[in-house]
């Protein structure tokens, strides 16, 4: 990926403070910075994010944090002091956008609320990511995201019917909020071209897994119906589904369309299927669901994987197979596009990481480095600031910086 000029960076002049910490707010900071916001990242002084330390660690730092804190500077701070409160708000009273993921009123106890901040700065966009929403009966409770995706609808969902739900192998209501959390910032800073003010942005765990819920509500407004748990197919949608391959494998078919459904009968020998009107619109096909799963897993089942997806790509029907860090990390399209991309930490070692999305023709974003140490540019970031070295001394000596 060629590395844009400074000025080829959509988002360059952009000044963002996060104060959050391990996912959410986070990931919706990386995303700003991936496109040239300058983002300050306050961390606590001793201890940094916890996401430093979360899943694989080599040479005392997690492998994580060089995808999540990319492109961002880290200043030591202790929010917690009335010194380190002060510091903030010199750094808001210049930002065009600050994000956070405390707990409800917990900035509001530092004196470092919305009606404080926006006074301080009217252009400010002030950016919350919680559980709940910084209203409601819940507001109070502590939120992470699995709690999110549990009230959100979608782990009610996954697993077999009759067994414990299971969660997706990601923390995907985090990163959903992270994604409402950039749009609703972009919103914004559209407004504020107009208006020259700033306005809060409420995002909640659930409610951005909620969003991703399809028809569920109103399905069950409608009928009283309750949608359950199905594995690996999509009720109401047929067929679409993971099937058994000769050797143990699994592909995944998409045969949901009503001309893709003809020509994967016809790869399967099952014109009988294609051609039955009652089977020729998708509603016809879901009330015989089982029957033509059963169709499909006939032939799959006598076949390994490697001679099933070629039959289906010939006969241009959606098919793929489940795959492990392993088969993207070497897939010839991550590779054509750019997905799989390579930089250098400070031991040298090569490291490969996420490319950048959304892909822009005119404005890419940029890979930048992996993440800082903690506190790296407490003192550059200061010193833009006005804090001279002594006074920056005595900040560090008290350990608020």
């Amino acid at each position: 990926m060629n590395a844009p000029t400074a000025r080829q960076l959509p988002l360059q002049g952009l000044k963002v403070l996060e104060l959050g910490q391990l996912i959410a707010g986070p990931f919706a900071t990386k995303l700003l910075g991936e496109f040239g916001a300058d983002v300050i990242k306050i961390e606590p002084p001793g201890t940094g994010d916890p996401l430093r330390k979360w899943r694989m660690i080599e040479d005392g730092t997690s492998l994580w944090w060089h995808v999540q804190t990319r492109n961002k500077r880290s200043v030591a701070l202790d929010l917690r002091s009335q010194e380190g409160q002060a510091l903030v708000r010199q750094l808001i009273a210049e930002a065009d956008v600050v994000v956070e993921n405390f707990r409800p009123g917990t900035l509001d106890s530092w004196g470092l609320g919305w009606e404080a901040l926006s006074t301080l700065n009217p252009r400010l966009i002030m950016v919350h990511i919680s559980g709940y929403g910084q209203t409601g009966p819940y507001r109070d409770k502590p939120g992470f995201g699995v709690i999110g995706e549990a009230m959100g609808g979608l782990r009610y969902l996954t697993g077999q019917q009759g067994e414990p739900s299971v969660r997706v192998g990601v923390s995907i209501g985090d990163s959903l909020s992270a994604l409402y959390a950039v749009i609703g910032t972009l919103l914004a800073l559209q407004e504020r071209s107009r208006s020259g003010l700033g306005q809060e942005i409420d995002v909640a765990l659930y409610e951005s897994v909620f969003a991703m819920m399809e028809s569920l509500l109103p399905e069950f407004d409608a009928s009283g119906q309750v949608r359950q748990p199905s594995g690996s197919a999509l009720p109401g949608i047929t067929p679409s589904n993971a099937y058994r391959c000769q050797g143990g494998d699994y592909v995944l078919i998409a045969g949901n369309g009503d001309s893709i459904f003809k020509r994967l009968m016809s790869v399967i020998g099952r014109d009988d299927l294609g051609n039955d009107p009652a089977l020729a619109h998708n509603d016809g096909r879901s009330q015989q669901a089982d029957m033509i799963d059963a169709a499909i897993q006939a032939w799959t089942e006598e076949r390994p994987r490697d001679a099933i997806l070629p039959a289906l790509d010939d006969a241009r029907v959606p098919a793929g197979y489940p795959y492990t860090a392993e088969d993207i990390a070497f897939d010839p399209h991550y590779l054509a596009r750019e997905m799989i991309q390579t930089f250098n930490r400070p031991n040298g070692k090569a490291l490969k990481v996420p490319g950048v999305l959304p892909k822009l023709s005119a404005t890419p974003g940029r890979l930048g480095n992996g993440g800082p140490a903690l506190g790296q540019h407490t003192d550059d970031v200061l010193d833009e600031l006005g804090i001279d070295h002594d006074t920056r001394a005595k900040l560090r000596q008290a350990g608020i910086i």
